[in-house]
């Protein structure tokens, strides 16, 4: 199944006086990087939202903490596609230390494709077809790295 990572920087106001980062928010960090992952495979969250009012929502989040991050860290954040439900994604999460691959957070969290009703309700609903063959295609490791002279999304500044 698919495994995709980033790097990010640990930015000042993740973090609490002594400059460790609140806890809660590392799980914005797999977060964004399931984003950045289903941008990179043609299917970006507004997209989604704007051509089927579908999206991923969490469902359930089980996370332990391991070790801490400070403010200026570089930390990789690792998802892996643990399983393909119906209408569900289970990602197996880990964060780590970039510099000496110490873990600060892993877990797994459970997504549901869901449809935003006309009420504001949500509906569960298949993952497409599309989308499961971009996730489940033989040779899945994509490590989202930007080359020299790229923006986070792979483009040349303008």
């Amino acid at each position: 199944m698919i495994t995709y990572s980033t790097e990010i920087t640990v930015k000042w106001g993740e973090s609490d006086p002594f400059g460790l980062v609140y806890f809660p928010l590392m799980l914005a960090w797999f977060n964004d990087t399931e984003h950045d992952l289903l941008r990179a495979i043609g299917f970006p969250t507004e997209k989604l939202i704007k051509e089927n009012r579908t999206a991923f929502v969490m469902g359930d989040v089980h996370f332990r903490f391991v070790g801490p991050a400070a403010y200026g860290d570089k930390v990789r954040a690792t998802i892996q596609l643990a399983k393909l439900g119906g209408s569900t994604l289970h990602w197996d999460c880990k964060a780590v230390q970039v510099g000496s691959g110490e873990v600060i957070t892993e877990g797994r969290a459970i997504r549901i494709h869901a449809q935003i009703q006309e009420d504001g309700s949500l509906k569960s609903l298949r993952i497409p077809d599309e989308i499961r063959h971009a996730l489940t295609r033989p040779g899945g490791l994509i490590s989202f790295e930007p080359e020299a002279g790229q923006d986070a999304d792979g483009n040349a500044p303008a």
